[in-house]
């Protein structure tokens, strides 16, 4: 039986995961990152039994979030938390976001998401795959974000 991960974990997994290779962080480029990232999107965490507990989700887009506008990449896992009754109470998410430098080809990628949640008849590979065959993937996964950040907050 696979042990299941309690949330307080997440942060320090994801954070294994994307040291897990042979090389440093700076040295990793999106497609790398996005490989960590399933991985730790694979792994089970404890949840409650409700469709949307443990999402997963993929963004990109150009966001002002600490300054001018940057491209961003917002690889982010959600967890719902419920209170005592077993009602939804609030989320918490594990972003890792990559920011990248000015590009007018990142700029016509325009912005895009795509949810996963663990649990439903959707196949977390199938959903993966997918994203590498979008058009915008070509463009993405060779490129070193200029910044990459992990962090949770509560939602």
């Amino acid at each position: 039986m696979t042990r299941r991960l309690s949330m307080d974990e997440a942060v320090r997994m994801l954070e294994g995961e994307l040291a897990s290779g042979q090389r440093s962080l700076d040295d990793l480029v999106t497609e790398d990152l996005w490989l960590a990232f399933l991985r730790f999107g694979r792994q089970p965490f404890d949840v409650s039994d409700t469709p949307d507990a443990d999402g997963l989700l993929f963004q990109y887009g150009a966001y002002a979030f600490d300054g001018p506008p940057a491209f961003t990449l917002d690889l982010t896992r959600q967890f719902e938390i419920s209170d005592n009754d077993g009602d939804h109470d609030h989320y918490v998410q594990v972003h890792c976001m990559l920011t990248y430098g000015a590009a007018p080809a990142l700029e016509a990628l325009g912005s895009f998401d795509s949810w996963f949640f663990h649990g439903t008849r959707d196949d977390l590979e199938e959903w993966a795959q997918g994203l590498t065959e979008r058009a915008a993937w070509t463009t993405l996964h060779r490129l070193k974000p200029t910044e990459i950040r992990v962090y949770q907050e509560q939602v």
